[in-house]
């Protein structure tokens, strides 16, 4: 890989797993972005979960025995609340990871599902190369409900570099 600074984009994706967190450290430690362009960063990507996607319904309609389809606004706010509080938790870690490197780093947190949302940002941004942890979820599980970097190395337009947690000799 070429690390020699022509890099002006790099998303790194993380999720507050370890490895996501390595991924972070990886990139920092790895990779040169481009002193050519003032523009030039890291940019640290968190997908927050949207409400409907964590509680599993449809956004705002939960049914208790009452009149199908009724509005519980107060679920949906406290959902939304406690993912917002994971994500700073998160964004903190990684602040912390890359607060002493003089580097320009940027955070960006959007909603949705983190495979179609990661491969959108990436694109928006027009990243030069995509960063990314494997959770390395064993074969089954991983055959019910994907891999999210599995997905992102074949949806994406860029290099994407995978890190295995430690350890990890899987496929």
């Amino acid at each position: 890989m070429d690390t020699s600074g022509s890099l002006t984009c790099v998303v790194v994706a993380v999720d507050g797993s370890e490895v996501s967190m390595e991924a972070l450290r990886w990139a920092l430690d790895n990779l040169k972005l481009s002193s050519s362009s003032s523009d030039s960063s890291f940019v640290v990507l968190h997908v927050q979960p949207s409400p409907s996607v964590a509680a599993g319904v449809s956004p705002g309609t939960i049914p208790f025995g009452g009149p199908s389809g009724l509005e519980v606004p107060a679920f949906t706010a406290a959902i939304e609340h406690h993912h917002k509080r994971i994500t700073e938790t998160i964004m903190d870690h990684a602040r912390l990871i890359f607060a002493d490197r003089s580097v320009n780093v940027k955070t960006q947190v959007v909603v949705g599902d983190p495979k179609y949302k990661i491969c959108e940002t990436v694109e928006s941004l027009h990243a030069d190369l995509l960063v990314i942890g494997s959770r390395a979820h064993g074969r089954i599980k991983r055959m019910f409900l994907g891999s999210v970097s599995n997905y992102c190395s074949n949806h994406v337009h860029c290099p994407v570099v995978i890190i295995k947690p430690k350890g990890d000799s899987s496929e």
